[in-house]
């Protein structure tokens, strides 16, 4: 998560105190909001009950206090794609006002719009709500891209297609925002399902499943299915976006077995990335290198992050191993799409993609892999002739992140009771009847160190860090500022004020 308010005073008070293929086309990037057209292939019939027990593995599927529950009430629950998120019908106040909320593992505050905004169609209105309540306290939050502002609350909120029960929950009434937002979304806010370290202004504020699991008494868990691989954006019908399943996980929405891999950290959901692989090329980095900074799952990503040197490193090899030629450097980066005639799709010109996280089983290591169809993704066509395409990967400078490139090709399992994620072969990651991603393994993990995040700094520390240095910036200005306005003055031994007694010929340029 980066910081620009703390980074621009860095910079301000540090120069203050130093003197201070052959059909292959491109063009500027445009991302257009169009909406796709899907069908789930989920058989809904016919509905069945799932028992409180257990797959095995410690696993529960339950997800009421009865100890039954229908899993298939949630399948669907989303809409949306990975472009302008994923998002949940959900009903606040009372009597219910209906909002569509955006569903983010990257951040802990549940926030909704509460003041009118030219991009979105409605609003949560608080005066209209009995039940609201305001606490007084102003909160902001910062995302990598936009941020808003708001009052914290309280109401009664309730997801008619997720557990039974209506839930008293901590709210953000957004009052003004910038860049959050966007253009083309249906959605008016956003529900972090992350844990409470990330909740802001402080962990005091619980994060709204942490309130689920506690006021209906529902397992620690959630999976998610997310069903936006490899569609275009040019069709006129808003598909069904995925699965937000409350309280365990659902076997139809996914094939073959769940593979775990330990949550090292409760903050963001932070996992242990151990090497990553361009076709069968190991890209051959320390495996720290993946871990820099931290390495999260975040349903509210657009793309695969990579820190930098990786990112690099993942080009070189695409490019290398690529039977095209002399890419354009924008595409890339993320400025420019990639072109190709009209039904003339480039995926079989790109290898696979592969990640190794470490498993459960700490000397071992299982492989998720995603096809290029997830991370070669299709763009709304230009002028009717040409198919256009983006590239599924950026450089980060905030750690390596999972995001919905990769999510879309699996069925996460986020098991918190049991401090573990889960990844299984989506049944919705599918094109023209062959699978878009790809689970192996166990591996040994016999070649990487013992601890690849070594050395990671954690978010609550690196505020620390850095309103200490912004403190101490912070005093230097003002002796700066002293010196600047009152300048100390000596006498020579004549007792007379001279140039070389005063700050003008000395002064920091």
């Amino acid at each position: 998560m980066a910081h620009p308010a703390a980074v621009s005073i860095w910079v301000f008070a540090f120069s203050l105190y130093l003197g201070v293929c052959e059909c292959y086309f491109s063009i500027p990037l445009k991302i257009y909001p169009g909406k796709y057209n899907f069908s789930s292939d989920v058989d809904l019939s016919p509905v069945r009950r799932v028992a409180l027990t257990s797959d095995g593995n410690g696993l529960s599927l339950a997800s009421d206090p009865s100890g039954t529950v229908n899993f298939l009430d949630m399948v669907n629950n989303l809409q949306g794609d990975s472009g302008r998120g994923y998002y949940i019908e959900m009903s606040i106040g009372t009597p219910g006002q209906k909002v569509n909320i955006l569903v983010d593992t990257g951040s802990s505050n549940f926030a909704v719009a509460a003041a009118p905004h030219p991009f979105i169609t409605h609003y949560f209105d608080t005066a209209l709500s009995s039940t609201y309540q305001s606490n007084g306290r102003t909160v902001a939050v910062r995302y990598t891209q936009g941020n808003w502002e708001g009052q914290l609350g309280i109401d009664h909120v309730s997801i008619p297609k997720g557990p039974n029960g209506t839930v008293t929950i901590n709210i953000a009434a957004i009052l003004s925002s910038n860049g959050f937002f966007l253009p083309g979304i249906n959605w008016q806010g956003i529900l972090g399902m992350a844990y409470p370290m990330l909740a802001r202004p402080d962990s005091s504020v619980e994060p709204f499943f942490n309130s689920v699991v506690q006021q209906l008494g529902i397992p620690d868990i959630f999976s998610l299915q997310m069903c936006g691989a490899g569609l275009s954006a040019s069709s006129a019908v808003d598909p069904v976006g995925g699965s937000l399943v409350m309280g365990g996980v659902e076997p139809t929405l996914y094939r073959g077995s769940v593979w775990y891999t330990p949550i090292i950290e409760e903050w963001y959901y932070q996992v242990e990335v151990l090497k990553l692989e361009v076709g069968e090329q190991n890209l051959n980095l320390d495996c720290r290198e993946y871990n820099m900074d931290k390495a999260i799952v975040d349903s509210g990503t657009t793309l695969l992050r990579l820190p930098v040197n990786v990112f690099n490193a993942v080009v070189e090899a695409i490019t290398h191993s690529s039977l095209i030629q002399d890419f354009s450097s924008g595409f890339w980066d993320g400025t420019k799409l990639a072109c190709w005639m009209k039904g003339e799709t480039p995926w079989r010109f790109f290898p696979k993609l592969s990640i190794y996280l470490r498993a459960t089983n700490t000397s071992q290591s299982f492989r998720i892999t995603i096809l290029p169809q997830l991370y070669i993704q299709p763009i709304t066509d230009v002028d009717g002739t040409l198919d256009c395409f983006r590239f599924g990967v950026s450089a980060s400078a905030n750690g390596l992140v999972i995001g919905a490139t990769v999510m879309e090709g699996f069925y996460v399992v986020f098991d918190r009771a049991q401090q573990r994620l889960g990844f299984a072969l989506s049944t919705c990651a599918v094109s023209g009847g062959a699978a878009l991603s790809e689970i192996a393994g166990p591996f040994s993990a016999a070649d990487v160190a013992a601890d690849c995040s070594a050395g990671t700094v954690k978010e609550p520390l690196m505020w620390v860090i850095s309103y200490t240095l912004m403190a101490v910036c912070g005093l230097i200005l003002i002796i700066l500022l002293l010196l600047l306005v009152l300048p100390c003055r000596r006498r020579d031994r004549f007792g007379e004020i001279t140039d070389e007694s005063s700050l003008v010929r000395h002064r920091i340029k």
